[in-house]
């Protein structure tokens, strides 16, 4: 079978470790006799110095034709003074508006021999943490409508925090249907408290939830859970937000693991044509490019997840995760995750590491 993946290897470390995931992605096909067929393309801060914009119109045409696109790293301090429509992060408001992706899944974890790097307590990280994060995309003050003016006080600047039944509704399907492969609990985070929007989202979570008897469903206010899950992570399962609220608790699950360099992330639309890229794709890195350091796992690893989302190939996908939990299980660890008694390894070597260890 063939597969068009559109490749944005983007700014930092992200060339390298797009390196490593094509290495794993061709050794994948050929085990079990696909073609993957990679077209790079121009995306980022690399894009604004060679073209002057962070995704050029030949770029975004090769991702809208593609059946699936790996994202390496985006943005760095090079560009934090650009206006935000012309900074290396529009590539991703672009693909996602106009592509239709509708949420982001992030499936957060520690491996047990990783887990003395998490800066939680011993006797709360023994009991595990392996949380999918399911955030809306395409709602919130992140996507609604801007304004920048002048009033009463001087400068005045608001976002609407806007949502309607069908994105929650959507964003809804996709945690259930995600705890319904897993155990089958959703936490559905809001402030409904205090927020219109968020009585709207909580009202269509129950309305959803009546197709999926099997599923518990039980609502937290985002600034309960922030405080309760790093005290019972084990507690959760599958957590569902607004875009805002989503954005900020999948980046505090991913902090307590303490190795977030192996984490992967996708942006997907309903029928599984998504975007790929490392759970903490803003982390470019400047200080280790091209010294072999960078850790590749979590491009890796969301290269499993559009096998699994976009190609519906489950064996293959399960196949990385195997190979990447053999790799880091023999001891194998690049520095960001190296201690004593680990065999450390370089960014090429660990993409090398990884490949070796696919098999049928």
């Amino acid at each position: 079978m063939d597969y068009n993946i559109a490749t944005i290897p983007g700014d930092g470390i992200g060339p390298e470790i797009m390196v490593q995931t094509l290495k794993v992605l061709e050794k994948i096909g050929k085990v079990y006799g696909h073609d993957f067929k990679f077209k790079e393309c121009c995306g980022g801060g690399v894009a604004i110095d060679k073209y002057g914009e962070p995704l050029p119109e030949a770029s975004f045409n090769i991702c809208k034709d593609s059946d699936a696109i790996l994202l390496g790293n985006i943005g760095g301090y090079k560009w934090k003074d650009l206006a935000v429509e012309k900074r290396p992060e529009r590539v991703l408001f672009r693909l996602r508006g106009e592509l239709n992706f509708c949420v982001n899944v992030r499936p957060i974890f520690i491996k047990d021999s990783l887990k003395n790097f998490s800066p939680l307590k011993d006797e709360i990280v023994e009991k595990g943490i392996d949380i999918t994060v399911i955030r809306d995309i395409t709602g919130g003050v992140l996507s609604s409508e801007k304004h920048t003016g002048e009033g009463e006080f001087g400068r005045e600047a608001y976002d609407m925090e806007y949502y309607n039944e069908k994105i929650v509704s959507e964003t809804a399907k996709w945690a259930f249907e995600t705890a319904r492969r897993r155990n089958k609990k959703v936490t559905s985070l809001d402030k409904a408290n205090a927020l219109v929007s968020s009585v709207l989202w909580r009202t269509v979570m129950k309305e959803v939830a009546k197709d999926y008897p099997d599923v518990e469903l039980e609502h937290m206010y985002i600034d309960g859970c922030a405080m309760d899950v790093v005290k019972n992570p084990s507690n959760y399962d599958v957590i569902v937000a607004p875009n805002i609220f989503g954005d900020v608790i999948s980046d505090e699950i991913s902090g307590i693991t303490g190795t977030v360099e192996i984490l992967p992330s996708a942006t997907i639309d309903m029928n599984g044509k998504g975007m790929f890229e490392p759970n903490q794709l803003h982390n470019t890195h400047y200080e280790i490019i091209g010294k072999d350091i960078a850790n590749p796992i979590g491009l890796i690893l969301s290269a499993a997840l559009m096998l699994r989302y976009s190609f519906s190939l489950e064996t293959e996908a399960k196949a990385i995760e195997k190979a990447v939990a053999t790799a880091i299980s023999s001891g194998y660890a690049t520095k960001d995750i190296y201690y004593e008694g680990k065999k450390l390894v370089g960014t090429c070597e660990m993409g090398s590491i990884i490949a070796d260890f696919i098999e049928l």
